[in-house]
């Protein structure tokens, strides 16, 4: 009677199986049969491809300030983010050795001042040449140049502030050994600048840009605004770190507690259009940087898979901007049953 009983179970369980397989099996046209398709007709038009860009917000006045001679630095007065005066003290170097070099100097100076006085006197009493006169002045002029240059360092031993502004980075505190030029701090202007947003783009997408282009930026300090901007400036070579190609997007309005360092998303709308045509995603296939498969039918039975190149990714539908010159219809539903040359039927 078990028998019986399990024999059944297995019966019912291997027809249930079956049932729930024959639909599936039963959608997939066969090979030899002509496939359903929907195709829409195609229209090529010039359009203008938005570049979406992100960066962070600076002035067009930054400035890094060093020192123009190397030593320990002897102290850095300020913070980040504090305000400073043009011509307010910043950072000092310990002065001994470079005093140590002026003086060093001026002694020398001092000395062949001497020599030159003596030769002018014994020039005067025929025991000097001319030769030997003009040789002392010429050292004269050396040592005096010399002590120029020494003194001019000596000067040049402390940051001040170049104009108003306020202090985005410290890179250096007292007691560190800094190289000329090591960056010891960077400043910005306050008010008097214009804020940018500085990003990296593409080289396709730096191409199509242009100075003056216009500009939709969003600020996630300032949720819900919109801030109309424009292309400043753009750079003519790639970043040697990034490889990008850095541009820059001027407000046409700042708002008030803009801070520098803040993240911000751009829209560049060029001004520049190219042929494109658009098409709904469902038709693209196979997708792979800018390259991608369309099927197309010029007859209206049979399909054919042809390579396209996209030009941009749009929110509802994909441009294409070559690979359709000798296409009228592109087939839109039904692809995942097609390959090249199957034979197809348009259904409305």
């Amino acid at each position: 009677m078990r028998l019986i009983l399990l024999s059944l179970a297995t019966l019912v369980f291997f027809s249930a199986c079956k049932n729930q397989e024959e639909p599936t099996t039963a959608a997939v046209p066969k090979a030899s049969e002509s496939v359903p398709v929907r195709t829409i007709s195609l229209e090529q038009g010039k359009k203008s491809i938005p570049v979406a860009v992100s960066g962070q917000f600076t002035t067009d006045d930054e400035t890094i300030l060093s020192f123009k001679t190397g030593g320990i630095v002897s102290s850095v007065l300020v913070r980040e983010g504090d305000y400073v005066k043009k011509g307010q003290l910043l950072a000092t170097l310990d002065l001994t050795e470079i005093r140590a070099q002026v003086k060093q100097a001026e002694l020398g100076l001092q000395k062949v001042q001497r020599d030159h006085e003596r030769a002018k006197n014994l020039y005067k009493d025929s025991v000097a040449t001319l030769e030997q006169l003009e040789n002392s002045r010429t050292a004269v002029d050396i040592a005096q140049q010399q002590f120029n240059a020494a003194q001019f360092n000596l000067n040049n031993s402390e940051v001040r502030a170049p104009k108003d502004g306020y202090v985005l980075r410290k890179f250096a505190n007292s007691g560190q050994i800094a190289g000329p030029g090591t960056p010891i701090l960077m400043t910005n202007g306050a008010g008097s600048a214009q804020w940018i947003l500085r990003t990296g783009v593409s080289d396709k997408d730096w191409a199509k840009i242009r100075i003056n282009d216009p500009a939709t930026v969003e600020i996630d300090a300032f949720p819900g605004q919109k801030f109309e901007a424009y292309i400043s400036h753009k750079m003519e070579s790639a970043d040697p770190y990034s490889g990008a190609f850095i541009i820059e997007i001027k407000l046409k309005s700042v708002p008030k507690g803009l801070a520098a360092g803040l993240f911000g998303k751009a829209t560049i709308q060029p001004r520049q259009q190219i042929d494109t045509w658009s098409v709904p995603y469902a038709a693209l296939l196979d997708g792979h940087a800018n390259q991608g498969f369309v099927f197309i039918t010029n007859d209206g039975k049979t399909a054919k898979r042809i390579p396209v190149t996209i030009a941009a990714i749009q929110r509802d539908y994909v441009e294409i901007s070559a690979g359709l010159e000798d296409a009228t219809q592109l087939i839109v539903a039904g692809s995942a049953y097609l390959k090249d040359g199957s034979n197809i039927h348009i259904i409305q």
